[in-house]
Protein backbone atom coordinates (compact mmCIF):
# COMPACT_ATOMS: atom_id res chain seq x y z
CA UNK A 1 0.00 0.00 0.00
CA UNK A 2 1.42 3.38 -1.06
CA UNK A 3 1.41 6.15 1.54
CA UNK A 4 0.10 8.98 -0.65
CA UNK A 5 0.10 11.44 2.26
CA UNK A 6 3.69 12.30 1.28
CA UNK A 7 2.29 13.81 -1.94
CA UNK A 8 -0.04 16.29 -0.24
CA UNK A 9 0.47 19.77 -1.72
CA UNK A 10 3.56 18.66 -3.64
CA UNK A 11 3.91 20.80 -6.75
CA UNK A 12 4.34 19.13 -10.14
CA UNK A 13 5.28 20.66 -13.49
CA UNK A 14 4.85 19.01 -16.89
CA UNK A 15 6.44 19.42 -20.30
CA UNK A 16 5.22 17.33 -23.23
CA UNK A 17 6.86 16.93 -26.62
CA UNK A 18 5.64 15.22 -29.77
CA UNK A 19 2.30 13.84 -30.80
CA UNK A 20 -1.24 14.43 -29.53
CA UNK A 21 -1.19 10.97 -27.97
CA UNK A 22 1.70 12.09 -25.78
CA UNK A 23 -0.29 15.14 -24.68
CA UNK A 24 -3.30 12.97 -23.87
CA UNK A 25 -1.13 10.60 -21.85
CA UNK A 26 0.45 13.48 -19.93
CA UNK A 27 -3.05 14.62 -19.01
CA UNK A 28 -3.84 11.12 -17.74
CA UNK A 29 -0.64 11.03 -15.68
CA UNK A 30 -1.52 14.46 -14.32
CA UNK A 31 -4.95 13.28 -13.22
CA UNK A 32 -3.36 10.36 -11.38
CA UNK A 33 -1.04 12.68 -9.51
CA UNK A 34 -3.80 15.18 -8.67
CA UNK A 35 -5.95 12.37 -7.28
CA UNK A 36 -3.08 11.45 -4.95
CA UNK A 37 -2.43 14.89 -3.49
CA UNK A 38 -0.25 16.71 -6.00
CA UNK A 39 -1.14 20.11 -7.41
CA UNK A 40 0.11 21.75 -10.60
CA UNK A 41 2.85 24.29 -10.00
CA UNK A 42 1.93 27.85 -10.84
CA UNK A 43 3.87 29.62 -13.58
CA UNK A 44 6.27 31.32 -11.17
CA UNK A 45 6.63 28.43 -8.69
CA UNK A 46 9.49 25.96 -8.40
CA UNK A 47 8.06 22.45 -8.66
CA UNK A 48 8.86 19.53 -6.38
CA UNK A 49 8.49 17.08 -9.26
CA UNK A 50 8.94 17.62 -13.01
CA UNK A 51 7.55 15.20 -15.60
CA UNK A 52 9.00 15.41 -19.12
CA UNK A 53 7.12 13.27 -21.68
CA UNK A 54 9.39 12.88 -24.68
CA UNK A 55 9.21 12.17 -28.41
CA UNK A 56 11.77 10.37 -30.56
CA UNK A 57 10.35 10.46 -34.08
CA UNK A 58 13.46 12.20 -35.48
CA UNK A 59 17.01 13.08 -34.42
CA UNK A 60 15.80 16.68 -34.06
CA UNK A 61 13.15 15.46 -31.60
CA UNK A 62 15.85 13.69 -29.55
CA UNK A 63 17.90 16.88 -29.44
CA UNK A 64 14.86 18.92 -28.37
CA UNK A 65 14.15 16.34 -25.63
CA UNK A 66 17.62 16.84 -24.17
CA UNK A 67 17.30 20.61 -24.34
CA UNK A 68 13.94 20.58 -22.55
CA UNK A 69 15.20 18.19 -19.83
CA UNK A 70 18.11 20.51 -19.08
CA UNK A 71 15.83 23.58 -19.15
CA UNK A 72 13.43 21.99 -16.67
CA UNK A 73 16.31 21.05 -14.35
CA UNK A 74 17.56 24.67 -14.45
CA UNK A 75 14.07 26.17 -14.00
CA UNK A 76 13.18 23.92 -11.06
CA UNK A 77 16.35 23.54 -8.96
CA UNK A 78 16.10 20.68 -6.49
CA UNK A 79 13.06 19.13 -8.19
CA UNK A 80 12.74 15.37 -8.69
CA UNK A 81 13.13 14.99 -12.46
CA UNK A 82 11.20 12.21 -14.21
CA UNK A 83 11.64 11.53 -17.94
CA UNK A 84 9.24 9.25 -19.79
CA UNK A 85 7.90 8.79 -23.33
CA UNK A 86 9.41 7.34 -26.50
CA UNK A 87 12.92 8.76 -26.03
CA UNK A 88 12.98 7.27 -22.51
CA UNK A 89 12.09 3.87 -23.95
CA UNK A 90 14.64 4.03 -26.77
CA UNK A 91 17.59 5.77 -25.06
CA UNK A 92 17.25 5.34 -21.27
CA UNK A 93 20.99 5.21 -20.62
CA UNK A 94 21.59 8.41 -22.58
CA UNK A 95 18.96 10.23 -20.51
CA UNK A 96 20.28 8.81 -17.25
CA UNK A 97 23.66 10.41 -17.96
CA UNK A 98 22.11 13.90 -17.92
CA UNK A 99 23.04 15.41 -14.58
CA UNK A 100 19.93 16.09 -12.52
CA UNK A 101 17.67 13.36 -13.92
CA UNK A 102 16.35 11.13 -11.12
CA UNK A 103 14.01 8.66 -12.81
CA UNK A 104 13.64 7.33 -16.37
CA UNK A 105 10.34 5.53 -17.03
CA UNK A 106 9.90 3.39 -20.14
CA UNK A 107 6.65 2.65 -21.95
CA UNK A 108 5.53 -0.11 -19.58
CA UNK A 109 6.06 1.94 -16.41
CA UNK A 110 4.83 5.47 -17.10
CA UNK A 111 1.30 4.85 -15.82
CA UNK A 112 2.71 3.36 -12.60
CA UNK A 113 4.19 6.74 -11.81
CA UNK A 114 2.46 7.04 -8.42
CA UNK A 115 4.22 3.86 -7.29
CA UNK A 116 7.55 5.06 -8.64
CA UNK A 117 7.22 8.39 -6.81
CA UNK A 118 6.46 6.75 -3.48
CA UNK A 119 10.04 7.34 -2.30
CA UNK A 120 10.51 10.96 -3.30
CA UNK A 121 13.94 12.37 -2.77
CA UNK A 122 17.27 12.58 -4.49
CA UNK A 123 18.93 9.26 -5.22
CA UNK A 124 22.64 8.75 -5.50
CA UNK A 125 22.11 7.15 -8.90
CA UNK A 126 19.43 7.72 -11.52
CA UNK A 127 16.81 4.97 -11.50
CA UNK A 128 15.86 3.41 -14.82
CA UNK A 129 12.61 1.44 -15.16
CA UNK A 130 12.72 -0.10 -18.61
CA UNK A 131 11.00 -3.09 -20.21
CA UNK A 132 11.93 -4.80 -23.49
CA UNK A 133 9.51 -4.38 -26.37
CA UNK A 134 8.42 -8.01 -26.33
CA UNK A 135 7.37 -7.67 -22.69
CA UNK A 136 5.39 -4.44 -23.04
CA UNK A 137 1.78 -5.53 -22.60
CA UNK A 138 0.04 -2.92 -20.45
CA UNK A 139 -2.66 -0.68 -21.87
CA UNK A 140 -4.17 2.23 -20.02
CA UNK A 141 -7.42 3.46 -21.63
CA UNK A 142 -8.06 7.16 -21.29
CA UNK A 143 -10.12 10.02 -22.58
CA UNK A 144 -8.61 13.41 -21.92
CA UNK A 145 -9.45 16.95 -22.84
CA UNK A 146 -7.00 18.66 -25.13
CA UNK A 147 -6.00 22.30 -25.11
CA UNK A 148 -9.09 23.17 -27.09
CA UNK A 149 -12.68 21.93 -26.96
CA UNK A 150 -12.21 18.40 -28.21
CA UNK A 151 -11.27 15.30 -26.24
CA UNK A 152 -8.74 12.63 -27.19
CA UNK A 153 -9.98 9.06 -26.76
CA UNK A 154 -7.05 6.65 -26.64
CA UNK A 155 -8.24 3.34 -28.07
CA UNK A 156 -4.99 1.58 -28.98
CA UNK A 157 -1.21 1.67 -28.43
CA UNK A 158 1.83 0.14 -30.10
CA UNK A 159 2.48 -1.08 -33.63
CA UNK A 160 3.52 -4.36 -35.28
CA UNK A 161 4.33 -3.03 -38.75
CA UNK A 162 8.08 -2.25 -38.51
CA UNK A 163 8.28 0.12 -41.47
CA UNK A 164 11.94 0.45 -42.41
CA UNK A 165 12.30 4.11 -41.33
CA UNK A 166 10.38 3.95 -38.03
CA UNK A 167 11.26 3.35 -34.37
CA UNK A 168 7.69 3.61 -33.06
CA UNK A 169 7.20 -0.20 -32.76
CA UNK A 170 10.33 -0.32 -30.58
CA UNK A 171 9.37 2.73 -28.54
CA UNK A 172 5.68 1.92 -28.07
CA UNK A 173 5.69 -1.88 -28.04
CA UNK A 174 3.35 -4.33 -29.69
CA UNK A 175 -0.18 -3.42 -30.77
CA UNK A 176 -2.66 -3.66 -27.89
CA UNK A 177 -5.96 -2.24 -26.74
CA UNK A 178 -8.71 -2.37 -24.12
CA UNK A 179 -12.06 -3.96 -24.90
CA UNK A 180 -14.82 -2.11 -26.73
CA UNK A 181 -16.87 -2.14 -23.52
CA UNK A 182 -14.10 -0.47 -21.50
CA UNK A 183 -13.41 2.04 -24.28
CA UNK A 184 -17.08 2.99 -24.52
CA UNK A 185 -17.11 3.58 -20.74
CA UNK A 186 -14.32 6.12 -21.19
CA UNK A 187 -16.37 7.94 -23.82
CA UNK A 188 -19.46 7.88 -21.61
CA UNK A 189 -17.56 9.40 -18.69
CA UNK A 190 -16.21 12.16 -20.93
CA UNK A 191 -19.71 12.82 -22.25
CA UNK A 192 -20.86 13.31 -18.66
CA UNK A 193 -18.10 15.93 -18.28
CA UNK A 194 -19.53 17.78 -21.26
CA UNK A 195 -17.41 16.42 -24.12
CA UNK A 196 -18.98 17.34 -27.45
CA UNK A 197 -16.25 16.12 -29.79
CA UNK A 198 -13.72 13.30 -29.52
CA UNK A 199 -10.75 12.32 -31.64
CA UNK A 200 -10.20 8.55 -31.82
CA UNK A 201 -6.47 8.25 -31.22
CA UNK A 202 -3.70 5.71 -30.88
CA UNK A 203 -0.52 4.63 -32.60
CA UNK A 204 -2.14 2.39 -35.22
CA UNK A 205 -5.87 2.63 -34.54
CA UNK A 206 -6.94 0.49 -37.49
CA UNK A 207 -5.23 -2.39 -35.68
CA UNK A 208 -7.71 -2.09 -32.80
CA UNK A 209 -8.85 -5.47 -31.52
CA UNK A 210 -5.67 -7.52 -31.80
CA UNK A 211 -5.68 -8.22 -28.08
CA UNK A 212 -9.45 -8.60 -27.65
CA UNK A 213 -10.63 -10.31 -30.85
CA UNK A 214 -12.67 -7.27 -31.88
CA UNK A 215 -12.35 -4.82 -34.80
CA UNK A 216 -12.09 -1.08 -35.30
CA UNK A 217 -15.32 -1.22 -37.26
CA UNK A 218 -17.06 -2.80 -34.27
CA UNK A 219 -15.61 -0.06 -32.04
CA UNK A 220 -16.85 2.91 -34.07
CA UNK A 221 -20.30 1.39 -34.35
CA UNK A 222 -20.44 1.11 -30.55
CA UNK A 223 -19.12 4.65 -30.01
CA UNK A 224 -21.70 6.03 -32.41
CA UNK A 225 -24.37 5.04 -29.87
CA UNK A 226 -22.89 6.99 -26.93
CA UNK A 227 -25.36 9.69 -25.95
CA UNK A 228 -24.02 13.18 -25.32
CA UNK A 229 -21.09 13.04 -27.73
CA UNK A 230 -22.03 14.96 -30.85
CA UNK A 231 -18.97 14.40 -33.03
CA UNK A 232 -16.11 11.95 -33.52
CA UNK A 233 -13.04 12.33 -35.71
CA UNK A 234 -10.91 9.37 -36.77
CA UNK A 235 -7.25 10.25 -36.39
CA UNK A 236 -4.50 8.76 -38.54
CA UNK A 237 -5.52 5.38 -39.97
CA UNK A 238 -3.41 3.24 -42.31
CA UNK A 239 -4.84 3.00 -45.86
CA UNK A 240 -4.82 -0.81 -45.87
CA UNK A 241 -6.79 -0.79 -42.59
CA UNK A 242 -9.32 1.81 -43.76
CA UNK A 243 -11.84 -0.70 -44.99
CA UNK A 244 -14.79 0.02 -47.26
CA UNK A 245 -17.17 -0.77 -44.39
CA UNK A 246 -15.48 1.88 -42.21
CA UNK A 247 -15.81 4.46 -45.01
CA UNK A 248 -19.42 3.50 -45.70
CA UNK A 249 -20.30 3.61 -42.01
CA UNK A 250 -18.71 7.04 -41.57
CA UNK A 251 -20.72 8.36 -44.52
CA UNK A 252 -24.06 7.46 -42.91
CA UNK A 253 -23.28 7.49 -39.18
CA UNK A 254 -24.91 9.81 -36.65
CA UNK A 255 -21.73 11.21 -35.13
CA UNK A 256 -18.62 10.34 -37.18
CA UNK A 257 -17.39 13.25 -39.27
CA UNK A 258 -16.23 13.39 -42.91
CA UNK A 259 -12.63 13.96 -41.89
CA UNK A 260 -9.81 11.50 -42.56
CA UNK A 261 -6.07 11.51 -41.95
CA UNK A 262 -4.42 8.78 -44.02
CA UNK A 263 -0.63 8.25 -44.09
CA UNK A 264 0.71 7.63 -47.60
CA UNK A 265 4.44 8.33 -46.95
CA UNK A 266 5.30 8.09 -50.66
CA UNK A 267 3.42 8.21 -53.92
CA UNK A 268 6.01 5.99 -55.60
CA UNK A 269 5.60 2.21 -55.41
CA UNK A 270 9.36 1.57 -55.43
CA UNK A 271 9.82 3.80 -52.38
CA UNK A 272 6.83 2.21 -50.64
CA UNK A 273 8.59 -1.13 -51.08
CA UNK A 274 11.81 0.27 -49.60
CA UNK A 275 9.78 1.63 -46.69
CA UNK A 276 8.17 -1.80 -46.17
CA UNK A 277 4.70 -0.26 -46.32
CA UNK A 278 1.82 -2.72 -46.68
CA UNK A 279 0.18 -1.36 -49.84
CA UNK A 280 0.78 0.15 -53.27
CA UNK A 281 -0.25 3.62 -54.33
CA UNK A 282 -3.24 2.38 -56.35
CA UNK A 283 -4.83 1.05 -53.17
CA UNK A 284 -4.39 4.49 -51.64
CA UNK A 285 -5.94 6.17 -54.68
CA UNK A 286 -8.89 3.79 -54.49
CA UNK A 287 -9.50 4.72 -50.84
CA UNK A 288 -9.54 8.41 -51.76
CA UNK A 289 -12.00 7.77 -54.60
CA UNK A 290 -14.25 5.78 -52.25
CA UNK A 291 -14.25 8.52 -49.60
CA UNK A 292 -14.98 11.28 -52.11
CA UNK A 293 -17.71 9.30 -53.86
CA UNK A 294 -19.64 8.97 -50.59
CA UNK A 295 -18.52 12.23 -48.92
CA UNK A 296 -17.63 14.80 -51.61
CA UNK A 297 -16.83 17.49 -49.03
CA UNK A 298 -14.65 15.27 -46.84
CA UNK A 299 -11.39 16.72 -45.56
CA UNK A 300 -8.50 14.34 -46.26
CA UNK A 301 -5.07 14.93 -44.75
CA UNK A 302 -2.11 12.88 -46.02
CA UNK A 303 1.28 12.16 -44.39
CA UNK A 304 4.29 12.19 -46.73
CA UNK A 305 8.00 11.64 -46.07
CA UNK A 306 10.59 13.19 -48.39
CA UNK A 307 14.24 12.29 -48.79
CA UNK A 308 14.13 8.75 -47.45
CA UNK A 309 17.13 6.60 -48.36
CA UNK A 310 16.69 5.36 -51.91
CA UNK A 311 14.32 8.16 -53.01
CA UNK A 312 15.91 9.21 -56.31
CA UNK A 313 14.91 12.35 -58.23
CA UNK A 314 12.80 10.16 -60.49
CA UNK A 315 11.06 8.51 -57.56
CA UNK A 316 10.33 11.85 -55.89
CA UNK A 317 8.85 13.23 -59.12
CA UNK A 318 6.61 10.18 -59.40
CA UNK A 319 5.46 10.76 -55.82
CA UNK A 320 4.84 14.46 -56.46
CA UNK A 321 2.82 13.78 -59.61
CA UNK A 322 0.73 11.17 -57.81
CA UNK A 323 0.00 13.52 -54.90
CA UNK A 324 -0.90 16.29 -57.31
CA UNK A 325 -3.46 13.99 -58.97
CA UNK A 326 -5.22 13.07 -55.71
CA UNK A 327 -8.39 14.79 -54.53
CA UNK A 328 -7.00 15.43 -51.05
CA UNK A 329 -7.05 18.53 -48.86
CA UNK A 330 -3.73 18.89 -47.11
CA UNK A 331 -0.29 17.28 -46.93
CA UNK A 332 1.65 16.78 -43.72
CA UNK A 333 5.22 16.76 -44.96
CA UNK A 334 8.15 15.28 -43.02
CA UNK A 335 11.82 15.15 -43.98
CA UNK A 336 13.36 11.73 -43.46
CA UNK A 337 15.58 11.40 -40.41
CA UNK A 338 17.83 8.40 -39.88
CA UNK A 339 16.94 6.53 -36.69
CA UNK A 340 19.10 3.96 -34.87
CA UNK A 341 18.20 0.27 -35.23
CA UNK A 342 16.01 0.75 -38.30
CA UNK A 343 16.25 -1.21 -41.54
CA UNK A 344 16.39 1.97 -43.64
CA UNK A 345 19.99 2.47 -42.55
CA UNK A 346 20.92 -0.41 -44.87
CA UNK A 347 19.34 1.24 -47.94
CA UNK A 348 21.74 2.95 -50.32
CA UNK A 349 21.13 6.31 -51.95
CA UNK A 350 21.32 9.04 -49.30
CA UNK A 351 19.54 12.29 -50.17
CA UNK A 352 21.46 15.52 -49.51
CA UNK A 353 19.94 17.83 -46.83
CA UNK A 354 19.49 20.69 -49.30
CA UNK A 355 17.60 18.36 -51.65
CA UNK A 356 15.35 17.18 -48.82
CA UNK A 357 14.60 20.83 -48.10
CA UNK A 358 13.78 21.52 -51.77
CA UNK A 359 11.42 18.55 -51.97
CA UNK A 360 9.77 19.50 -48.71
CA UNK A 361 9.17 23.05 -49.92
CA UNK A 362 7.61 21.79 -53.15
CA UNK A 363 5.17 19.58 -51.26
CA UNK A 364 4.34 22.31 -48.74
CA UNK A 365 3.49 24.58 -51.66
CA UNK A 366 1.33 21.87 -53.24
CA UNK A 367 -0.38 21.32 -49.90
CA UNK A 368 -1.29 24.98 -49.54
CA UNK A 369 -2.66 25.07 -53.07
CA UNK A 370 -4.91 22.11 -52.29
CA UNK A 371 -6.04 23.50 -48.93
CA UNK A 372 -6.95 26.89 -50.40
CA UNK A 373 -8.84 25.23 -53.24
CA UNK A 374 -10.78 23.14 -50.72
CA UNK A 375 -11.60 26.17 -48.59
CA UNK A 376 -12.83 28.07 -51.65
CA UNK A 377 -15.09 25.14 -52.53
CA UNK A 378 -16.79 25.47 -49.14
CA UNK A 379 -17.69 29.17 -49.41
CA UNK A 380 -21.45 29.69 -49.33
CA UNK A 381 -22.21 26.26 -47.90
CA UNK A 382 -24.04 25.55 -44.65
CA UNK A 383 -21.95 23.87 -41.97
CA UNK A 384 -21.96 23.02 -38.28
CA UNK A 385 -19.17 24.52 -36.19
CA UNK A 386 -18.01 23.59 -32.69
CA UNK A 387 -16.82 26.86 -31.18
CA UNK A 388 -13.70 26.95 -29.03
CA UNK A 389 -13.05 28.97 -25.90
CA UNK A 390 -9.83 30.69 -26.93
CA UNK A 391 -10.17 34.14 -28.44
CA UNK A 392 -7.68 36.50 -30.11
CA UNK A 393 -8.43 40.19 -30.56
CA UNK A 394 -12.15 39.61 -30.05
CA UNK A 395 -12.30 36.74 -32.56
CA UNK A 396 -13.25 33.13 -31.72
CA UNK A 397 -12.58 30.06 -33.82
CA UNK A 398 -14.08 26.65 -34.41
CA UNK A 399 -14.05 23.79 -36.89
CA UNK A 400 -16.74 22.50 -39.19
CA UNK A 401 -17.43 18.79 -39.37
CA UNK A 402 -15.11 18.55 -42.36
CA UNK A 403 -12.38 20.44 -40.50
CA UNK A 404 -12.59 23.87 -42.08
CA UNK A 405 -11.35 26.51 -39.65
CA UNK A 406 -13.99 29.21 -39.13
CA UNK A 407 -13.82 32.62 -37.44
CA UNK A 408 -16.46 34.96 -36.03
CA UNK A 409 -16.82 37.72 -33.45
CA UNK A 410 -16.41 36.31 -29.93
CA UNK A 411 -19.60 35.26 -28.18
CA UNK A 412 -19.13 33.53 -24.82
CA UNK A 413 -22.51 31.80 -25.08
CA UNK A 414 -21.26 29.80 -28.10
CA UNK A 415 -18.26 28.18 -26.38
CA UNK A 416 -18.41 24.36 -26.62
CA UNK A 417 -21.61 24.57 -28.64
CA UNK A 418 -22.26 23.34 -32.16
CA UNK A 419 -24.12 25.88 -34.29
CA UNK A 420 -25.18 26.03 -37.93
CA UNK A 421 -23.50 28.71 -40.03
CA UNK A 422 -23.12 29.76 -43.64
CA UNK A 423 -19.47 29.87 -44.64
CA UNK A 424 -18.28 33.20 -45.98
CA UNK A 425 -15.08 34.46 -47.57
CA UNK A 426 -11.55 33.75 -46.35
CA UNK A 427 -9.95 35.95 -43.74
CA UNK A 428 -7.00 38.18 -44.66
CA UNK A 429 -4.31 35.48 -44.43
CA UNK A 430 -6.40 32.65 -45.92
CA UNK A 431 -6.17 30.54 -42.77
CA UNK A 432 -9.92 30.47 -42.05
CA UNK A 433 -13.36 31.21 -43.47
CA UNK A 434 -15.55 33.87 -41.93
CA UNK A 435 -19.19 33.42 -40.94
CA UNK A 436 -21.54 35.20 -43.35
Amino acid sequence: MIDTSIFKDKKVAFHTLGCKLNFAETTTIGKMLMENGFRVAEKDEVADVCIINTCSVTEVADRKDRQVIKQMIAKHPGAYIVVTGCYAQLQPETIAKIEGVDLVLGTQDKFDIVKHLSSLGKCEDTRICHTKRCEIDSFFPSCTRGDRTRYWLKVQDGCDNFCSYCTVPIARGKSRNASIADTVKQAELAAQEGAKEMVISGVNIGDFGKTTGETFYDLIRALDEVEGVERYRISSIEPDLLTDEIIEFTAQSKRFLPHFHIPLQSGCDEVLTLMKRHYKRELFAEKIRKVKALMPDAFIGVDVIVGTNGESDEYFQASYDFLQSLDVTQLHVFSYSERPNTQALKIEGRVRPEEKKRRSELLHQLSEEKRLAFYRSQIGKKAYVLWEEKRTKGIMRGFTGNYVLVERKYDKSLVNRVTEVVLGEMNSDGSALMVE
